[in-house]
């Protein structure tokens, strides 16, 4: 059941949309001046510190069976190592603004996993519509790249794209821990995570042998700090209190805000198929939210 919501709601989804398409800037500032691995190496694991601490400031207890923390290790694979590795690599090759308009594919991957993946999430006729102009808007983003041959811009739109369906399996994936807090959750994901990065980082990539500038250094921080830790704190306080339908749209907003971020800091400019491959899109999760079809009838 939808929770109606007041202009503190409202602000908490704009806040969060904001930090979390500020996420695709700090991207695009790192990438700069240290390699993927090690981005998302730095990004996991201080987002792991931090939330780990607020959660014994907060009086939380974390769990100790293992195969929770087996559990913990898989969504943090799902939802945050493999995801941030294939955004940040497609960013080194990708505009920022672009690669938000390609992570909002995310709810699209998943609606098509639920249909075959869950008993309770059937393809309606209106989710299978906006499934379909999710794609259009996708063949329109990367369309033309591929008739021109562009082969590493195009291989970053992919590696984006690969990313959101990584989220769709770890949004089903994450229902298992619907009785554990969320906040827990996400301290062990990021544990799990910081886990599987540190071997990657160190193996495929020298993280000790950079030598990243005081703006790189920033970036970091505020992909960890805000754009990680507080954004999931933000998303929680937020699902207590809006319900899940209605924190979902700040799915809608994330690119709006990175777009701007994009233009006005970085100086990109997204062609005309940008914008409208991202209309076509947010026509597409409209019709899979539903809920402006219902009032509207």
């Amino acid at each position: 059941m939808n929770k109606a919501m007041g202009i503190k709601l409202w602000c908490l989804i704009i806040l969060l949309s904001i930090i979390w398409g500020a996420s695709f800037f700090f991207v695009e500032i790192a990438v700069e001046k240290m390699t993927p691995l090690t981005i998302v190496l730095y990004r996991v694991g201080f987002a792991a510190f931090l939330l780990l601490a607020f959660v014994r400031l907060t009086g939380r207890k974390m769990p100790k069976t293992i195969g929770i923390w087996g559990a913990f290790l898989a969504l943090g694979a799902l939802n945050n190592a493999i995801p941030f590795t294939l955004i940040t690599w497609g960013q080194s090759h990708i505009d920022s603004s672009l690669a938000s308009i390609l992570n909002a594919t995310a709810p699209v991957f998943s609606v098509i996993l639920a249909h075959f993946l869950t008993k309770d999430e059937p393809l309606t006729k209106n989710r299978l519509a906006g499934v379909l102009f999710g794609w259009g808007g996708v063949a329109l983003l990367i369309g033309i790249d591929a008739l021109n041959g562009a082969g590493m811009k195009m291989a970053g739109q992919l590696a984006v794209l690969g990313a959101a369906l990584f989220y769709a399996f770890a949004a089903i994936f994450a229902r298992r821990f619907k009785d554990i807090d969320p906040v827990v959750v996400s301290a062990g994901m990021l544990t799990g995570s910081t886990i599987i990065m540190i071997p990657m980082a160190f193996i495929m990539e020298q993280p000790l042998a950079l030598d990243p500038t005081p703006v790189t250094w920033a970036a970091l921080f505020g992909l960890a700090a805000i754009s990680t830790s507080l954004a999931y704190i933000i998303y929680f306080y937020g699902l207590s209190k809006a319900g899940a339908t209605n924190i979902l749209l700040v799915t809608f907003l994330i690119p709006v805000s990175a777009i701007f971020l994009g233009m006005a800091v970085l100086g990109e400019n997204p062609g005309w198929n940008a914008f409208a491959g991202m209309g076509l899109i947010f026509i597409g999760l409209v019709l899979i939210d539903g809920r402006l079809l219902k009032r509207g009838s």
